[in-house]
C-alpha cells in the first residue's frame, strides 16, 4: 500500500505561566516532519511569550496574543479561524499545551485516516490521552454510551442505573478487562486536545462556541460532528500523555463529602453549568426521570452543604445549574445575578 503524505498544521492554546509544559510539545512536535505549521493561541499568558518562541529560532510558529482569556472555546476558534485562512495545510491537529504526544503519535494518525471510508468532512480522529480511562474502556470493547450522553441523568447520577453501573464495575474487575487489546472505536465526542480533521470538515461544523468559554465548549463542538452523522475515530496507537495534572485528580472521596462543594471555584461553576446545558440539550429523553434524577441529587448536595458548611458554595452550586437548563452561557462576570 502506497504511503500517502499530509501536511499538518499543530493548533495549541496557553494561558498563565505554563511555559514549562508548552515548550515540551513544540520541541516535540517541531519534529514532525509533516508538520508544517504551529499556531499557538496565546489568551494572555502571564510572561513575554513572543520572546520565548523567537529563541526557539523556528519559522513555522505563528503565535494570536490575546489582550485577555478568551477562554478555550475563544482560543481554539481564534486559532482555527487562522488555520483556515492562513495555513497551506490539509489538517490540523488539536493539542491541549500539556499534551505530549509519542513520536509516532501523528504518525499512526496519518496511517489511519484513509481506513476510514467516508469523506474528509464527515470524520474526525482523536489520539488516546492515556489518562483518559473511558477512553481505554472504550478502546477495549464497552459500549461508549455507558459513559457519554446517559439519558435523563443529572450530573452523572441516574437513580434507576445504580445497580447496573456497580454491576458492570465488579464485571470489569471480575474478567479482567484490563488485559483485552486496545481497538480504535467510535466515540460520540472528544476534547479538543488529541483532535485531528481535515479542513474541509470545518465548513460543516464552524466554529466553537465562545459563550461556553470553558469546559465542555470541546464537548458540545465536537458532538457536531457525530450529530450531523460524521464520526470520531480513536486510535489508541497514537498516544498523548498529559505533562500537568487535571483539577481535583487528588482529591480523596470520603462519605458524606462533595467533590463539587469542597473543590467549588470558578472553573467548577463552568463545568457543572456548561455541562448541563449540553446535556439538556441531548440527553434527556424523558423529562420526569430527569427531573426525579436532578431532584435526589440537588436535595443530597443540600444536605451535605449543611453538614460541611458549604452553604455558599451550595448557593453557586444551584445558579450554575439554573444558568446551564436556562442556556445562560457567557463570562461568569458577565452574567446576570
Amino acid at each position: 500500500m502506497t504511503k500517502i503524505a499530509y501536511n499538518v498544521c499543530v493548533l495549541t492554546v496557553t494561558y498563565g505561566k505554563r511555559w514549562a509544559f508548552l515548550k515540551q510539545i513544540l520541541d516535540r512536535v517541531l519534529s514532525f516532519k509533516n508538520v508544517v505549521d504551529i499556531i499557538v493561541v496565546d489568551n494572555a499568558a502571564d510572561y513575554d511569550l513572543r520572546s520565548k518562541i523567537n529563541q526557539l529560532g523556528v519559522s513555522t510558529i505563528s503565535l494570536l496574543q490575546q489582550t485577555e482569556n478568551i477562554g478555550s472555546a475563544g482560543g481554539y476558534k481564534a486559532g482555527l479561524t487562522h488555520f483556515v485562512s492562513h495555513s497551506t495545510a490539509d489538517f490540523v491537529w488539536l493539542l491541549d499545551d500539556d499534551n505530549l504526544p509519542d513520536e509516532d503519535a501523528l504518525e499512526h494518525l496519518m496511517r489511519a485516516w484513509p481506513t476510514i471510508p467516508l469523506a474528509e468532512d464527515q470524520k474526525a480522529l482523536c489520539s488516546l490521552r492515556t489518562d483518559r480511562k473511558n477512553h481505554i474502556r472504550i478502546a477495549k470493547g464497552a459500549d461508549p454510551y455507558q459513559y457519554y450522553l446517559v439519558p435523563d441523568n443529572f450530573m452523572g447520577f441516574h437513580l434507576f442505573r445504580i445497580l447496573s453501573n456497580q454491576y458492570r464495575k465488579w464485571d470489569e474487575k471480575k474478567n479482567h478487562q484490563q488485559a483485552a487489546p486496545l481497538r480504535a472505536a467510535k466515540l460520540p465526542y472528544v476534547p479538543y486536545g488529541g483532535l485531528y480533521l481535515h479542513k474541509s470538515l470545518l465548513q460543516l461544523i464552524g466554529y466553537p462556541d465562545e459563550q461556553l468559554f470553558v469546559y465542555v465548549d470541546d464537548s458540545e463542538y465536537t458532538y457536531r460532528i457525530t450529530d450531523h452523522g460524521g464520526e470520531i475515530w480513536l486510535i489508541p496507537a497514537s498516544k498523548i500523555k498529559d505533562v500537568d495534572t487535571s483539577q481535583g485528580i487528588h482529591y480523596k472521596r470520603r462519605f458524606w463529602r462533595s467533590a463539587i462543594l469542597d473543590l467549588w471555584n470558578f472553573r467548577t461553576f463552568y463545568q457543572v453549568r456548561n455541562r448541563l446545558y449540553f446535556y439538556s440539550r441531548h440527553a434527556i429523553k424523558n423529562r420526569f426521570i430527569f427531573a426525579i434524577n436532578k431532584w435526589l441529587y440537588m436535595t443530597g448536595h443540600y444536605f451535605i452543604s449543611i453538614l460541611t458548611g458549604k452553604g455558599t458554595a451550595y448557593k453557586e452550586f444551584k445558579k450554575a445549574v439554573a444558568d446551564g437548563l436556562a442556556g445562560r452561557l457567557g463570562k461568569k462576570e458577565d452574567l446576570i445575578n
